[in-house]
């Protein structure tokens, strides 16, 4: 059998006192209680710990080594105790979001920032990626939740709209198009497109909008990254349609954006979180901070507004 905390700790507090009574008071339990717990604790560990009389209590050999091993173990279960706590009152821990990139560099910088003034030792951990691997990370625990484009409904998923942004034509500078104060999507079809690879939930949208009006064109190039499209955009290759929230992630060549109509496309970002799962209490936090700066009207960037 092992030894119990309670023995340890009743060892140890006798063992600093130097004094069954003194003890007794410290710990607020009676001086007998606290008498048998030692002595409990000689008998098992087959030693004698105190040497008693009628006025001191002095500690043996291994009584002294039998101290330096109480008090770390009591000082550990406290700081252990303490250290729990904080994390079931969400102020400790870490947070694991799944997003897309243009959330986790656009959205997410301002919301962290202000949840860790509150909350410094709570870190924050970004899953970015596709969507289906975003919602994957949900699923399988890794994520406490997402900030996603949601294809299809799932009964294994808890959807909360939260940002929407309008899809945008990307085109070269000085392009025919940019001379106009609006771009249809048939007007798009008739120039050579660059595309988001197919993995993407922009392309899926890219590519509902082009069936939507019936024009259905080929790619003349694609690629996997928002950065690799604005490149070879800006480097006359083609145009684009892109929403206004990754428009910051195309990178450093210079394109010229104009409102897309014929139809006018939104992507819906939500937040997700599976069903029937506990958040912990610090994910929670993060999300009662994404809902503050929604509910004080943070500022988002052009083309991108906060979903009621």
């Amino acid at each position: 059998m092992d030894a119990t905390l309670r023995q340890l700790a009743a060892y140890a507090a006798v063992a600093r006192a130097a004094s069954f009574t003194a003890a007794a008071a410290q710990m607020h339990v009676s001086q007998s209680s606290l008498s048998r717990a030692v002595a409990d604790l000689e008998r098992l560990l087959g030693a004698q710990l105190l040497e008693r009389d009628t006025r001191n209590v002095q500690l043996t050999a291994a009584g002294v080594e039998a101290l330096r091993i109480a008090e770390q173990i009591v000082n550990a279960h406290r700081a252990g105790m303490k250290e729990l706590r904080r994390f079931l009152l969400g102020e400790s821990g870490t947070v694991a979001v799944a997003t897309l990139p243009s959330v986790a560099a656009v959205l997410l910088p301002r919301v962290i920032t202000q949840f860790r003034t509150q909350r410094p030792q709570v870190a924050v951990r970004i899953l970015d990626g596709l969507e289906r691997s975003v919602l994957d990370r949900v699923l399988s625990g890794d994520a406490d939740f997402a900030i996603t484009t949601v294809g299809r409904p799932s009964d294994q998923l808890e959807q909360r709209p939260l940002v929407h942004d309008r899809f945008v034509a990307v085109l070269p500078p000085h392009h025919p198009l940019t001379e106009r104060a609006e771009v249809s999507w048939e007007d798009l079809a008739r120039e050579p497109f660059l595309a988001v690879g197919r993995d993407s939930s922009v392309r899926r949208l890219t590519d509902a909008a082009f069936a939507q009006v019936d024009a259905h064109t080929e790619p003349a190039a694609e690629a996997g990254s928002i950065a690799t499209v604005g490149g070879l955009v800006a480097a006359g290759l083609g145009v684009s349609a892109l929403p206004a929230l990754v428009l910051p992630l195309t990178g450093t060549g210079q394109v010229t954006c104009r409102p897309l109509v014929a139809p006018a496309v939104n992507r819906r970002l939500d937040i997700a979180l599976r069903t029937r799962r506990t958040l912990p209490l610090a994910a929670h936090h993060l999300l009662e901070t994404l809902d503050a700066l929604r509910d004080q009207g943070h500022e988002l960037p052009d083309g991108v507004a906060w979903s009621e």
